[in-house]
């Protein structure tokens, strides 16, 4: 399988990102968007599963959680298709990260 994460490891720029999100918290909320075929899901696959993994366009949202340095993150993975993006907005409340 090839693509963005096949042959290397976490991105050192989301890498960290995460390191500063950690802080003292015992959990975060993460709200991924962006275009369609971004690579949103794959990215958050690399986070939760460590490695890369076939993945599949993304109708509606993907709700994953895992941990990095003894935080729990739950990840709100949003399609991409131009026709959700205006519900975006509604699941802003009490994220940490976009």
């Amino acid at each position: 399988m090839g693509g963005v994460f096949a042959k290397c490891r976490l991105p050192r720029c989301f890498k960290n990102v995460f390191d500063r999100l950690s802080g003292k918290a015992k959990a975060r909320k993460i709200y991924m968007v962006g275009l369609a075929n971004a690579g949103k899901t794959s990215t958050l696959y690399k986070f939760k599963f460590h490695e890369a993994t076939a993945t599949v366009p993304t109708i509606g949202f993907n709700v994953e959680t895992f941990k990095y340095n003894k935080i729990l993150f739950t990840a709100w993975d949003f399609s991409g298709r131009e026709q959700l993006r205006a519900l975006w907005r509604y699941y802003f409340d009490n994220t940490t990260a976009v």
